[in-house]
């Protein structure tokens, strides 16, 4: 049953007037008619006596009227709790992020994020970036904040966040240390620690390193805190993002190669958002 009908209804009912019910809608006495003609076609029974000039409710009419009120209480109660959710910020907010990203993006933010909005419950999840975004996809989490993918799923929508230069590095001891500027080759044939091979950050690399099955990788893994500590023992070289570095590495400049990743927010195109992902939206927008 259409809700304008019901409401048409109800306003005939409590004025016991087409015209009057009319007004009070802001409608037609004819679209007021219609609205009262389609239900009773519908409900295969009269709900008004028309007699003369008066309107008077059926016996049906009159049955109708306690179930038809209540559904446009509960209607009006929904609609509140929408308003009210709209001016006000609370919930749950299920999302993942990756270890690097939760490490040295998040924290400033997420402690920002619980001071305007203590009554949100974060339930934050540390994966991959490539299984977030399997995760978002499936709806198991609203939202990812990772590695945004060169290309991805077209029912994902990514919102950058961070731009995340990486640069080629070794130990300080490390006998690349002392060479200002080298050759792809001349890197290549040197021991290597990487992210693994089937990570968004791998792909970025073999596509500015060129690498190919002749690359020297010594160790492969998927957190970028193990590649630093490993390179900083100077058994081979890795690639980490400027928000490592420190004076224990050194940076090494390759020819003709820069390396950036974006870092943002991935979300699943037709899921409507809550009010909490929103906010932290709006919020990472700001950082």
């Amino acid at each position: 049953m259409d809700i304008q009908n019901i409401r048409a209804f109800l306003a005939v009912s409590e004025t016991v007037s087409f015209s009057r019910a009319a007004e009070r809608l802001f409608l037609t006495q004819p679209a007021i008619s219609k609205r009262i003609q389609t239900m009773e076609q519908h409900l295969d029974i009269s709900l008004f006596d028309r007699i003369g000039k008066s309107v008077q409710l059926t016996e049906a009419g009159h049955a109708l009227i306690p179930g038809y009120r209540r559904i446009l209480d509960e209607l009006e109660e929904s609609e509140r709790i929408i308003s009210n959710l709209r001016e006000t910020t609370r919930g749950h907010l299920r999302f993942a992020t990756s270890h690097h990203i939760g490490l040295h993006r998040l924290p400033a933010v997420l402690r920002q994020f619980s001071k305007d909005y203590p009554d949100v419950d974060l339930e934050l999840q540390f994966m991959d970036s490539e299984q977030a975004c399997q995760q978002v996809l499936h709806g198991d989490i609203e939202l990812g904040i990772v590695t945004l993918p060169t290309q991805s799923d077209e029912r994902l929508t990514l919102q950058n966040v961070w731009h995340d230069p990486m640069h080629c590095v070794v130990a300080a001891d490390h006998p690349l240390a002392a060479t200002k500027k080298i050759s792809r080759k001349q890197l290549l044939s040197q021991p290597s620690i990487l992210p693994s091979s089937d990570t968004y950050t791998r792909t970025l690399i073999n596509h500015a390193l060129k690498l190919d099955d002749n690359t020297n990788i010594l160790m492969e893994t998927n957190y970028l805190e193990t590649i630093k500590a490993m390179v900083e023992t100077g058994i081979g070289w890795g690639v980490i993002p400027d928000s490592m570095l420190d004076d224990s590495l050194k940076v090494i400049d390759i020819t003709n190669v820069k390396m950036q990743r974006e870092l943002g927010v991935v979300f699943h195109k037709a899921r409507t958002r809550s009010g909490p992902a929103n906010a932290l939206l709006e919020l990472l927008s700001r950082d």
